[in-house]
């Protein structure tokens, strides 16, 4: 028999949500027959997996040794953690802020949010490093919840990435983000002279081939979206645009696709750029001029009890060296 106490980071969620966690290569079907015939119980009941887990709630599973360590997960050793960690450019002095339940953390462009692909370390795995090493989480815990990334940017796109760092984190600030009730400030250097100042609304499609979106006024197919974006003029010059962008939507490439639309392409984004804007202080850039640089929190009435700390704060980030570099030469 197996015996398993529920913590806060099992807490709060369906009971057949855990088992998927819990026993990871055991098919679906599996667990729900396993929980007809009492072989996996909850406080000693026979349960039927849609019952909302509590603290101290305690799970039995009535298998042998042999099938259990089949149907678990498996860990990374310590000592592959720390061999991989040295792959990414993210230090302690990149942290915001951080309390039990959020880690904010400025992601330098070049960095992945999330895996791309199975050998990829990104910001997902420096995190679980970062809570194993300050001793946050225990390798024990990992096989029941991963903390993780709530909000993504793209590779080449710096500025604050939202980290989870309990499961009740991790939920309110994906229902923040969902509700919009939290404000995206992106800092962006775009070309020309800005013409579309204000609140925008139009229709993002994605080609998932090309990993490239377009933007138009009318619908093109089923795969498109609505986007809604506010821009403010921060400073113009001769050849570009200083901006504040206020995403209130999160589709992928949605600020610079719309902004490629306007004939205004971000300084430096070779995949919505044209060779027209292809100067020479561009094309010295490795990165686009992107940047997640303001992160607003709703007032405490539209936040749980867990996250009234952050009830009305502002994190502001100020120019990265390299948008200065660029606005010099301007």
């Amino acid at each position: 028999m197996q015996k398993f106490v529920i913590g806060k980071n099992e807490a709060g969620q369906r009971f057949d949500k855990f088992l998927a966690k819990y026993l990871p290569q055991a098919p679906k079907s599996l667990i729900y027959k396993m929980l007809r015939k009492k072989n996996i119980t909850l406080n000693g009941k026979k349960a039927t997996g849609n019952e909302m887990l509590n603290i101290e709630d305690t799970v039995e599973s009535f298998f042998s040794d042999e099938t259990f360590d089949n149907f678990s997960a498996k860990q990374q050793t310590s000592k592959q953690q720390k061999r991989i960690t040295k792959h990414i450019n993210v230090s302690a002095k990149d942290i915001i802020y951080e309390d039990e339940h959020i880690l904010l953390v400025d992601k330098k462009p070049g960095v992945l949010t999330q895996k791309a692909e199975a050998k990829d370390y990104s910001l997902n795995e420096w995190l679980i490093d970062y809570m194993l090493e300050s001793k946050a989480i225990t390798p024990e815990e990992l096989k029941t919840f991963k903390p993780s990334v709530c909000n993504r940017l793209d590779r080449n796109t710096g500025g604050i990435v939202i980290c989870g760092k309990s499961l009740a984190g991790i939920q309110a600030m994906t229902e923040l983000i969902r509700t919009k009730d939290i404000g995206k400030h992106y800092l962006t250097l775009c070309h020309g002279s800005f013409k579309h100042e204000g609140r925008t609304e139009a229709v993002i499609t994605k080609d998932e081939k090309s990993n490239k979106s377009t933007v138009s006024l009318e619908s093109k197919n089923d795969s498109s979206s609505t986007i809604i974006t506010e821009f403010k003029i921060l400073k113009n010059y001769k050849e570009a645009t200083l901006l504040d962008v206020n995403l209130l939507t999160g589709k992928s490439h949605q600020i610079r696709a719309q902004l490629s639309s306007f004939g205004n392409p971000i300084y430096g984004d070779k995949k919505y750029g044209s060779a027209k804007n292809n100067n020479k202080t561009e094309s010295q850039l490795k990165y686009q001029l992107l940047y997640a640089y303001k992160l607003i929190f709703p007032d405490k009435d539209k936040l749980p009890t867990n996250l009234a700390p952050l009830a009305s704060k502002v994190f502001e980030l100020p120019m990265p060296e390299y948008f200065k570099e660029v606005i010099d030469k301007l």
